[in-house]
């Protein structure tokens, strides 16, 4: 085999743990796809396929333990599907780099809401199916929908964090329902970027592998560790993505 695909399945296992965990497994796997040469646009189909796979395997996990929301994510579903295939769309016509700016800013606000509040996604505290927590899971599935097909890492931080702050659910919960989420979106955005020829199979298929097996493990762990677990990793996770996208900025 390929060094290079060796290479590259590695990165995409620790993407995969690590994003089955907090989310942001993006910032690892997309840079490890461009040093490896392949353009923008490819290398965004190309981990949409690995990462299709990924998400799924973790999602099985999180609905198998029973740690997610399925009425309220019926009701998600269908507006990230709708948000990602729009981004999707989008990001083929536009520079990505746009949005990197306010991301960045989006990025810095959670991290720091996350550490001074110390209690936060510590207990459960979702009121339940009413129509305001319908309409802002909705808003929040196809926002974060969009921004996963347009762009991509963070998103699982980002349904993470939408989850906890906006719906009250605990870290384990919020890291459940944002993987089902980010596995319909994830989805959605493979489809779209299949039909325009943006998926390179030969490295998409070993680098799908290897993020199965990286969700699989993550999964397991973030199931036993619970919010001790997620919540470290998930600052790490955007301290990492903020400091990426910062050198982007400068460049």
């Amino acid at each position: 085999m390929d060094l290079k695909i060796i290479y590259l399945c590695f990165f995409g296992f620790l993407a995969q743990f690590i994003d089955s965990i907090a989310g942001g497994g993006g910032l690892i796997s997309i840079p490890a796809l461009f040093a490896f040469g392949i353009p923008p646009h490819f290398a965004l189909g190309t981990n949409k396929f690995g990462a299709m796979f990924g998400t799924v395997s973790s999602s099985i996990g999180f609905i198998q333990s029973k740690n997610i929301h399925i009425p309220l994510l019926k009701y998600m579903i269908p507006c990230t599907i709708i948000g990602a295939i729009l981004g999707v769309n989008t990001v083929l016509m536009i520079d990505q780099k746009i949005l990197s700016g306010i991301i960045l800013i989006l990025l810095v606000v959670v991290c720091l809401y996350t550490v001074f509040k110390k209690d936060l996604g510590s207990k459960d505290r979702f009121s339940g199916m009413n129509t305001k927590n319908i309409l802002i899971g909705c808003t929040i599935a196809f926002g974060l929908g969009f921004y996963d097909g347009f762009f991509g890492p963070g998103t699982g931080s980002f349904l993470i964090f939408s989850f906890i702050t906006f719906l009250g659910f605990d870290f384990l919960l919020s890291c459940g329902n944002g993987k089902v989420l980010n596995a319909f979106s994830g989805i959605a955005s493979f489809i779209v970027f299949a039909l325009h020829g943006k998926v390179i199979y030969s490295v998409g298929i070993p680098l799908a592998l290897s993020m199965i097996l990286g969700a699989i493990v993550g999964t397991k762990l973030a199931i036993r560790k619970g919010a001790k677990l997620i919540k470290p990793l998930f600052l790490i996770v955007s301290l990492g993505f903020i400091i990426k996208l910062s050198l982007n900025v400068i460049q």
